[in-house]
């Protein structure tokens, strides 16, 4: 008997695999592999998702109207030019689907995040990746790849799981030379902890024009992943097509209520990002000293470089052993590569005092 048979295009990526959570053998083991935020959800997020469970029978905003608000106010744009999603990866999603398709070319950098290439694959773009420097997105490797079929490049800035960042005169560069009916899509997921001077997220490039968009997310130092919740700020023309094409009530109750929470949380975003800072730099130096590689970063991980494969794969296993989850980045062509998320001061002090234990054996 004959079975219903998918698109092509399904097979022909391998399903996106999140940071473990879990370890044979340890209860409550020390998680650094997703780039969670270090403190938790804020309190008044915690308050107001139990505030909007008895509502729970009601459908939410469908526009997320008091949402965006909240999000025009804090980082002060236009309601009407944002739109919310069920993470930033569905925004990043739609857009694909909504600008790409068969006969299409996406482009993204060697390193770029994997969701990219996993809906471009999807919605049957070809997807081009463009060589790095120095694990930084080449501006001139991308322009070099863009043919008349192009019609979206994807740079996420800083980049994951990289860390790097290009600088604002790169980036005003690439959407000078891209020819204008190319869709310059700016994953800025990290944005709220760079501490590079002169570092733009988006919002210049975008007001500048009608070609370009920004994505953002509250999963990072807004601690609320769990209840998937990003937003994008885009030219009228993008917003416009973005409302035609997600679900209905694509943003739940639970989530418009503990971001609005989490955007009005006193202090919170400057807590995160001064502890931050701090925690990158000394575990950083902590492992340059033990004589592991690390490459800049401006995200909320660092990117861990230990030569060869095997030996990044026997560090794993070693942290591991101790009860610490990292990430492997084998599947970004980076093997020899662990990246780390940055926790509390404890829990930095744990991964570094464990890999000085690995590398002394």
């Amino acid at each position: 008997m004959s079975a219903p048979t998918a698109r092509a295009e399904v097979f022909s990526v391998a399903p996106y695999v999140g940071g473990e959570s879990a370890l044979p053998g340890f209860t409550t083991p020390l998680k650094l592999s997703s780039n969670e935020g270090a403190f938790g959800p804020p309190p008044g997020a915690i308050k107001a998702l139990a505030k909007a469970g008895a509502t729970m029978h009601r459908y939410p905003d469908g526009g997320a109207t008091a949402l965006r608000r909240a999000i025009g106010e804090t980082f002060g744009l236009n309601p009407e030019r944002i739109v919310c999603g069920n993470g930033s990866d569905e925004i990043l999603s739609l857009l694909i689907q909504s600008y790409g398709g068969p006969g299409t070319e996406l482009i993204m950098s060697a390193h770029g995040f994997a969701i990219y290439e996993i809906a471009g694959k999807l919605a049957g773009c070809t997807v081009l990746k463009a060589a790095e420097r120095n694990l930084t997105t080449d501006v001139d490797a991308i322009l070099a790849l863009v043919t008349p079929a192009t019609k979206m490049v994807f740079i996420a800035n800083p980049n994951n799981p990289t860390g790097t960042l290009l600088p604002q005169s790169e980036m005003e560069r690439l959407r000078a030379a891209l020819p204008a009916e190319v869709l310059l899509v700016i994953d800025a997921a990290y944005a709220e902890y760079v501490d590079s001077p002169g570092y733009n997220p988006g919002t210049a490039l975008v007001d500048a024009g009608e070609n370009c968009v920004m994505t953002r997310t509250f999963s990072k130092i807004f601690g609320l992943g769990g209840v998937r919740l990003g937003w994008g700020y885009a030219p009228a023309n993008v917003i416009d097509v973005l409302n035609r094409t997600r679900p209905p009530f694509n943003v739940n109750a639970f989530a418009a209520a503990a971001g609005i929470a989490a955007l009005a949380e006193p202090g919170w975003l400057e807590k995160g990002r001064a502890h931050n800072t701090q925690a990158r730099a000394r575990l950083t130096a902590r492992l340059t000293q033990i004589g592991i590689k690390t490459h800049p970063s401006e995200a909320n991980f660092i990117l861990a470089d230990f030569t060869m494969a095997e030996r990044a794969l026997a560090a794993d296993e070693f942290l591991r052993s101790r009860g610490i989850i990292v990430r492997r980045v084998a599947s970004y062509g980076l093997p020899h590569c662990l990246r780390i998320t940055i926790g509390t001061d404890d829990e930095c002090n744990l991964v570094a005092t464990a890999l000085a234990d690995f590398t002394h054996g």
